[in-house]
Protein backbone atom coordinates (compact mmCIF):
# COMPACT_ATOMS: atom_id res chain seq x y z
CA UNK A 1 0.00 0.00 0.00
CA UNK A 2 1.00 3.40 -0.93
CA UNK A 3 0.75 6.50 1.20
CA UNK A 4 1.27 9.94 0.48
CA UNK A 5 2.24 11.87 4.04
CA UNK A 6 1.38 15.65 3.01
CA UNK A 7 3.00 18.21 4.46
CA UNK A 8 2.91 22.00 3.86
CA UNK A 9 3.88 24.87 7.01
CA UNK A 10 5.99 24.79 9.86
CA UNK A 11 3.13 23.40 12.89
CA UNK A 12 2.84 19.89 9.73
CA UNK A 13 6.36 18.94 10.54
CA UNK A 14 5.80 18.62 14.05
CA UNK A 15 2.73 16.07 13.28
CA UNK A 16 4.02 14.37 10.12
CA UNK A 17 7.33 12.97 11.68
CA UNK A 18 5.97 10.46 14.44
CA UNK A 19 3.79 8.97 11.72
CA UNK A 20 6.47 8.95 8.46
CA UNK A 21 8.96 7.03 11.79
CA UNK A 22 5.66 4.44 12.57
CA UNK A 23 4.79 3.76 8.78
CA UNK A 24 8.61 3.13 8.06
CA UNK A 25 8.38 0.12 10.60
CA UNK A 26 5.53 -2.07 8.22
CA UNK A 27 7.35 -3.31 5.25
CA UNK A 28 4.14 -3.55 3.49
CA UNK A 29 3.87 0.33 3.28
CA UNK A 30 5.33 2.46 0.64
CA UNK A 31 5.46 6.00 2.67
CA UNK A 32 5.41 8.91 0.38
CA UNK A 33 6.25 12.99 1.71
CA UNK A 34 4.71 15.34 -0.03
CA UNK A 35 5.77 19.12 0.80
CA UNK A 36 3.50 21.51 -0.96
CA UNK A 37 6.49 24.17 -0.26
CA UNK A 38 3.48 26.82 1.72
CA UNK A 39 6.63 27.30 4.07
CA UNK A 40 9.55 26.98 2.44
CA UNK A 41 12.42 29.29 3.94
CA UNK A 42 15.35 27.21 6.02
CA UNK A 43 13.89 28.81 9.47
CA UNK A 44 10.32 27.81 8.51
CA UNK A 45 11.16 24.43 7.01
CA UNK A 46 14.24 22.81 6.48
CA UNK A 47 15.17 22.99 9.96
CA UNK A 48 12.77 21.23 11.30
CA UNK A 49 13.08 18.17 8.51
CA UNK A 50 16.65 18.28 10.11
CA UNK A 51 16.30 18.47 13.86
CA UNK A 52 13.45 16.24 13.93
CA UNK A 53 15.03 13.58 11.53
CA UNK A 54 12.87 13.86 8.85
CA UNK A 55 13.89 12.10 5.34
CA UNK A 56 14.18 15.00 2.67
CA UNK A 57 10.65 15.11 1.10
CA UNK A 58 10.29 12.55 -1.61
CA UNK A 59 7.94 15.65 -3.72
CA UNK A 60 8.58 18.92 -3.29
CA UNK A 61 5.72 21.22 -5.09
CA UNK A 62 7.25 24.60 -4.32
CA UNK A 63 3.89 26.48 -4.60
CA UNK A 64 5.26 29.23 -1.97
CA UNK A 65 3.52 32.49 -0.75
CA UNK A 66 0.34 33.57 -2.18
CA UNK A 67 -3.63 34.86 -0.99
CA UNK A 68 -5.61 31.54 0.29
CA UNK A 69 -7.25 31.04 -3.45
CA UNK A 70 -3.93 31.28 -5.16
CA UNK A 71 -1.92 28.90 -2.67
CA UNK A 72 -4.97 26.37 -2.46
CA UNK A 73 -5.40 26.54 -6.31
CA UNK A 74 -1.51 26.38 -7.49
CA UNK A 75 -1.58 23.30 -4.60
CA UNK A 76 -4.26 21.64 -6.23
CA UNK A 77 -3.23 21.66 -9.82
CA UNK A 78 0.62 20.27 -8.81
CA UNK A 79 -0.76 17.41 -6.22
CA UNK A 80 -3.83 16.31 -8.83
CA UNK A 81 -0.68 15.28 -11.17
CA UNK A 82 1.06 13.61 -7.98
CA UNK A 83 -1.66 11.66 -7.55
CA UNK A 84 -2.52 10.57 -10.97
CA UNK A 85 1.29 9.10 -11.29
CA UNK A 86 1.77 7.79 -7.90
CA UNK A 87 -1.99 6.09 -7.67
CA UNK A 88 -1.78 6.36 -3.74
CA UNK A 89 -3.88 3.89 -1.21
CA UNK A 90 -4.54 6.88 0.88
CA UNK A 91 -3.80 10.45 1.30
CA UNK A 92 -3.19 11.44 5.30
CA UNK A 93 -3.25 15.29 5.98
CA UNK A 94 -2.43 16.61 9.32
CA UNK A 95 -3.84 20.21 10.54
CA UNK A 96 -6.16 23.11 9.23
CA UNK A 97 -3.62 25.10 6.76
CA UNK A 98 -4.55 25.57 3.09
CA UNK A 99 -2.36 22.42 2.10
CA UNK A 100 -4.44 20.44 4.36
CA UNK A 101 -7.59 21.56 2.86
CA UNK A 102 -6.13 21.81 -1.12
CA UNK A 103 -4.72 18.27 -0.77
CA UNK A 104 -7.93 16.88 0.46
CA UNK A 105 -10.13 18.07 -2.16
CA UNK A 106 -8.24 16.45 -4.41
CA UNK A 107 -7.97 13.16 -3.10
CA UNK A 108 -11.49 13.14 -2.77
CA UNK A 109 -12.28 14.54 -6.31
CA UNK A 110 -10.13 11.28 -7.18
CA UNK A 111 -12.04 8.84 -4.89
CA UNK A 112 -8.38 8.44 -3.11
CA UNK A 113 -9.17 7.52 0.83
CA UNK A 114 -8.51 10.71 2.51
CA UNK A 115 -7.41 10.43 6.64
CA UNK A 116 -7.42 13.69 8.97
CA UNK A 117 -5.34 13.61 11.52
CA UNK A 118 -6.07 16.16 14.22
CA UNK A 119 -9.70 15.98 13.29
CA UNK A 120 -12.54 17.86 15.18
CA UNK A 121 -11.37 20.51 16.38
CA UNK A 122 -13.75 23.65 16.24
CA UNK A 123 -13.27 27.26 17.06
CA UNK A 124 -16.86 28.10 16.07
CA UNK A 125 -15.40 31.41 14.05
CA UNK A 126 -15.76 30.86 10.60
CA UNK A 127 -13.74 34.04 10.24
CA UNK A 128 -10.51 32.07 11.34
CA UNK A 129 -9.47 30.51 7.60
CA UNK A 130 -8.00 27.70 9.33
CA UNK A 131 -11.77 27.24 10.89
CA UNK A 132 -13.54 26.69 6.72
CA UNK A 133 -9.99 24.21 6.46
CA UNK A 134 -10.98 22.15 9.59
CA UNK A 135 -14.92 21.65 8.77
CA UNK A 136 -14.30 21.59 4.80
CA UNK A 137 -11.68 18.83 5.42
CA UNK A 138 -13.44 16.58 8.00
CA UNK A 139 -16.46 16.70 5.28
CA UNK A 140 -14.55 14.94 2.75
CA UNK A 141 -12.21 12.80 4.95
CA UNK A 142 -12.83 8.97 5.18
CA UNK A 143 -10.94 8.53 8.91
CA UNK A 144 -10.95 11.14 11.40
CA UNK A 145 -8.72 10.72 13.57
CA UNK A 146 -8.93 13.06 17.17
CA UNK A 147 -7.26 14.19 19.71
CA UNK A 148 -9.84 14.53 22.45
CA UNK A 149 -13.57 13.10 23.12
CA UNK A 150 -15.11 16.92 22.62
CA UNK A 151 -13.73 16.47 18.75
CA UNK A 152 -15.25 13.20 18.61
CA UNK A 153 -18.72 15.45 19.97
CA UNK A 154 -18.18 18.09 17.73
CA UNK A 155 -17.43 15.56 14.21
CA UNK A 156 -21.36 13.54 15.12
CA UNK A 157 -23.17 16.99 15.59
CA UNK A 158 -22.27 18.10 11.68
CA UNK A 159 -23.35 14.26 10.57
CA UNK A 160 -20.11 12.44 10.73
CA UNK A 161 -20.78 8.62 10.94
CA UNK A 162 -19.09 7.33 13.95
CA UNK A 163 -17.60 4.83 11.85
CA UNK A 164 -15.03 6.95 10.66
CA UNK A 165 -14.11 8.87 13.71
CA UNK A 166 -11.06 7.39 16.09
CA UNK A 167 -9.87 9.06 18.85
CA UNK A 168 -6.22 8.51 18.59
CA UNK A 169 -4.66 10.93 20.94
CA UNK A 170 -2.09 13.88 19.60
CA UNK A 171 0.86 13.14 17.51
CA UNK A 172 2.26 17.03 18.31
CA UNK A 173 2.11 15.55 21.51
CA UNK A 174 4.66 12.38 20.55
CA UNK A 175 6.84 14.27 18.97
CA UNK A 176 7.23 17.00 22.01
CA UNK A 177 7.88 14.19 24.34
CA UNK A 178 10.19 12.21 22.17
CA UNK A 179 12.55 15.27 21.84
CA UNK A 180 12.41 16.70 25.03
CA UNK A 181 15.26 15.48 26.74
CA UNK A 182 17.00 16.07 23.70
CA UNK A 183 16.09 19.54 23.30
CA UNK A 184 17.65 20.57 26.94
CA UNK A 185 20.69 19.29 25.22
CA UNK A 186 21.11 20.20 22.14
CA UNK A 187 19.21 23.36 22.25
CA UNK A 188 21.77 26.01 21.18
CA UNK A 189 20.46 29.08 22.98
CA UNK A 190 20.49 29.41 26.40
CA UNK A 191 18.96 32.20 28.78
CA UNK A 192 20.65 33.87 32.03
CA UNK A 193 17.92 35.45 32.95
CA UNK A 194 16.28 33.26 35.86
CA UNK A 195 12.95 34.12 34.82
CA UNK A 196 11.30 35.60 31.61
CA UNK A 197 8.11 35.08 29.66
CA UNK A 198 8.20 33.43 25.94
CA UNK A 199 5.59 34.94 23.29
CA UNK A 200 4.76 34.33 20.19
CA UNK A 201 2.26 36.04 17.50
CA UNK A 202 1.26 35.38 14.22
CA UNK A 203 -2.32 35.00 13.46
CA UNK A 204 -3.59 37.33 10.68
CA UNK A 205 -6.16 38.65 13.05
CA UNK A 206 -3.74 39.84 15.57
CA UNK A 207 -0.81 41.12 13.40
CA UNK A 208 -2.47 42.71 10.67
CA UNK A 209 -4.91 44.82 12.54
CA UNK A 210 -3.08 47.46 13.34
CA UNK A 211 -5.48 48.69 16.68
CA UNK A 212 -5.53 45.08 18.35
CA UNK A 213 -1.28 44.93 17.36
CA UNK A 214 -0.79 48.46 18.91
CA UNK A 215 -2.76 46.81 21.99
CA UNK A 216 -0.41 43.43 22.50
CA UNK A 217 2.63 45.33 22.48
CA UNK A 218 1.49 48.22 24.74
CA UNK A 219 0.40 45.75 27.36
CA UNK A 220 3.44 43.38 26.38
CA UNK A 221 5.73 46.52 27.07
CA UNK A 222 3.95 46.59 30.39
CA UNK A 223 4.37 43.24 31.53
CA UNK A 224 8.32 43.40 30.23
CA UNK A 225 8.89 45.83 32.94
CA UNK A 226 8.49 43.39 35.84
CA UNK A 227 9.42 40.19 33.87
CA UNK A 228 11.40 40.44 30.35
CA UNK A 229 9.97 38.89 27.14
CA UNK A 230 11.91 36.25 25.18
CA UNK A 231 9.62 37.54 21.57
CA UNK A 232 9.90 34.64 18.94
CA UNK A 233 9.38 36.32 15.88
CA UNK A 234 7.73 35.01 13.04
CA UNK A 235 8.01 36.44 9.55
CA UNK A 236 4.84 37.79 9.13
CA UNK A 237 4.77 39.83 12.17
CA UNK A 238 8.61 40.63 11.53
CA UNK A 239 7.15 42.96 8.63
CA UNK A 240 4.50 44.50 11.17
CA UNK A 241 7.50 45.19 13.55
CA UNK A 242 9.77 46.64 11.24
CA UNK A 243 7.12 49.38 10.43
CA UNK A 244 5.74 49.76 14.11
CA UNK A 245 6.87 53.72 15.25
CA UNK A 246 7.22 52.62 18.52
CA UNK A 247 10.91 51.13 18.08
CA UNK A 248 11.48 51.63 21.57
CA UNK A 249 9.31 48.61 22.80
CA UNK A 250 12.01 46.17 21.04
CA UNK A 251 15.24 44.93 21.85
CA UNK A 252 17.27 42.68 19.63
CA UNK A 253 19.83 40.78 21.64
CA UNK A 254 23.09 38.94 20.11
CA UNK A 255 22.57 35.21 19.96
CA UNK A 256 24.98 33.92 17.51
CA UNK A 257 27.82 33.97 20.02
CA UNK A 258 26.86 30.62 22.09
CA UNK A 259 27.34 32.89 25.19
CA UNK A 260 24.03 32.63 27.31
CA UNK A 261 21.72 35.17 26.62
CA UNK A 262 21.01 38.08 28.87
CA UNK A 263 17.59 39.19 28.16
CA UNK A 264 16.41 42.67 29.20
CA UNK A 265 13.18 44.54 30.60
CA UNK A 266 11.60 44.99 26.94
CA UNK A 267 10.15 43.11 23.94
CA UNK A 268 13.50 40.89 23.24
CA UNK A 269 13.27 39.73 19.39
CA UNK A 270 14.78 36.89 18.38
CA UNK A 271 14.56 35.23 14.74
CA UNK A 272 11.52 32.38 14.24
CA UNK A 273 13.33 29.33 16.41
CA UNK A 274 14.52 25.98 15.37
CA UNK A 275 11.98 23.13 16.75
CA UNK A 276 14.32 22.60 19.89
CA UNK A 277 15.43 25.79 20.60
CA UNK A 278 11.76 26.56 21.12
CA UNK A 279 10.75 23.44 22.99
CA UNK A 280 13.95 24.23 25.39
CA UNK A 281 13.06 27.91 25.85
CA UNK A 282 9.18 27.42 26.47
CA UNK A 283 9.72 24.08 28.76
CA UNK A 284 12.01 27.35 31.02
CA UNK A 285 9.73 29.87 30.51
CA UNK A 286 7.48 31.47 33.49
CA UNK A 287 4.79 31.44 31.55
CA UNK A 288 4.00 31.94 27.90
CA UNK A 289 1.80 34.03 25.72
CA UNK A 290 0.60 33.10 22.10
CA UNK A 291 -2.20 33.20 19.27
CA UNK A 292 -0.52 29.56 18.67
CA UNK A 293 -3.05 26.26 18.58
CA UNK A 294 -0.25 23.96 19.03
CA UNK A 295 1.33 26.43 21.78
CA UNK A 296 -1.44 25.69 23.86
CA UNK A 297 -1.34 22.10 23.46
CA UNK A 298 2.41 22.14 24.23
CA UNK A 299 2.40 24.11 27.32
CA UNK A 300 -0.15 21.85 28.57
CA UNK A 301 1.77 19.01 28.84
CA UNK A 302 4.77 20.87 29.98
CA UNK A 303 2.81 22.26 32.92
CA UNK A 304 3.70 25.77 31.94
CA UNK A 305 1.22 28.60 32.28
CA UNK A 306 -0.30 30.00 29.03
CA UNK A 307 -1.96 32.59 27.99
CA UNK A 308 -3.92 32.66 24.42
CA UNK A 309 -4.14 36.50 23.02
CA UNK A 310 -7.46 34.94 21.28
CA UNK A 311 -11.16 35.21 21.47
CA UNK A 312 -11.65 31.94 21.53
CA UNK A 313 -10.03 28.65 20.71
CA UNK A 314 -9.73 25.32 18.82
CA UNK A 315 -9.19 23.08 21.75
CA UNK A 316 -10.80 24.24 24.47
CA UNK A 317 -9.24 21.21 26.77
CA UNK A 318 -6.06 23.17 27.31
CA UNK A 319 -8.55 25.24 29.80
CA UNK A 320 -10.66 22.59 30.81
CA UNK A 321 -7.52 20.63 31.97
CA UNK A 322 -4.61 22.01 30.61
CA UNK A 323 -2.60 25.29 31.82
CA UNK A 324 -4.57 27.65 29.07
CA UNK A 325 -6.75 30.34 29.34
CA UNK A 326 -8.41 33.18 26.92
CA UNK A 327 -7.34 36.33 27.34
CA UNK A 328 -7.84 37.78 24.02
CA UNK A 329 -5.74 41.33 23.65
CA UNK A 330 -7.90 42.62 26.94
CA UNK A 331 -5.24 44.69 28.90
CA UNK A 332 -6.79 44.42 32.16
CA UNK A 333 -7.51 40.80 31.51
CA UNK A 334 -3.73 39.94 30.63
CA UNK A 335 -2.04 42.03 33.34
CA UNK A 336 -4.51 40.14 36.17
CA UNK A 337 -3.44 36.71 34.61
CA UNK A 338 -0.10 38.05 34.78
CA UNK A 339 0.59 38.62 38.43
CA UNK A 340 -1.61 35.18 39.26
CA UNK A 341 1.42 33.67 37.28
CA UNK A 342 4.05 35.83 39.36
CA UNK A 343 2.35 35.32 42.54
CA UNK A 344 2.64 31.29 41.48
CA UNK A 345 -1.03 30.89 41.95
CA UNK A 346 -1.88 29.37 38.82
CA UNK A 347 -4.41 26.50 38.33
CA UNK A 348 -3.73 23.18 38.90
CA UNK A 349 -3.29 20.99 35.30
CA UNK A 350 -3.57 17.53 34.61
CA UNK A 351 -2.72 15.69 31.21
CA UNK A 352 -5.40 15.07 28.90
CA UNK A 353 -6.34 11.22 27.82
CA UNK A 354 -4.34 9.33 25.56
CA UNK A 355 -1.92 12.15 25.02
CA UNK A 356 1.09 9.65 26.15
CA UNK A 357 3.00 9.74 22.83
CA UNK A 358 1.58 6.70 21.13
CA UNK A 359 -0.63 8.76 18.92
CA UNK A 360 1.25 7.68 15.82
CA UNK A 361 1.19 4.20 16.89
CA UNK A 362 -2.55 4.07 16.74
CA UNK A 363 -3.17 5.64 13.57
CA UNK A 364 -0.93 3.91 11.32
CA UNK A 365 -2.11 0.80 12.86
CA UNK A 366 -5.70 1.13 12.13
CA UNK A 367 -4.82 3.05 8.05
CA UNK A 368 -3.21 -0.34 8.17
CA UNK A 369 -5.83 -2.97 8.83
CA UNK A 370 -7.87 -0.93 6.85
CA UNK A 371 -6.32 -0.46 3.55
CA UNK A 372 -3.56 -2.90 3.33
CA UNK A 373 -5.90 -4.80 1.58
CA UNK A 374 -6.64 -3.19 -0.93
CA UNK A 375 -3.18 -1.55 -1.64
CA UNK A 376 -2.16 -5.02 -2.43
CA UNK A 377 -4.57 -5.82 -4.97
Amino acid sequence: MKIIFVVGARPNFIKIAPLVEEAKKYPEISAVLLHTGQHYDNEMSQVFFDELGLPAPDIYLGVGSGSHAIQTAAIMVEFEKICLAQKPTVVVVVGDVNSTLACSLVAAKLQIPIAHVEAGLRSRDRGMPEEINRVVTDALSDLLFTTDEEANKNLIGEGIPESKIRFVGNVMIDTLLKFKKRAGLESKITISNPDYAFVTLHRPSNVDDAGRLAKIFSVLFEISKAIPILFSVHPRTKKQIDNYVCQNYFYYPPVETGAPVILKNALNIFRPLPYLDCLNLMAKAKFVLTDSGGIQEETTILGVPCLTLRKNTERPITISQGTNELVDVEPNNIIEHTKTILDDRWKKSSVPKLWDGRAAERIIKIIYNQYAKNGSE
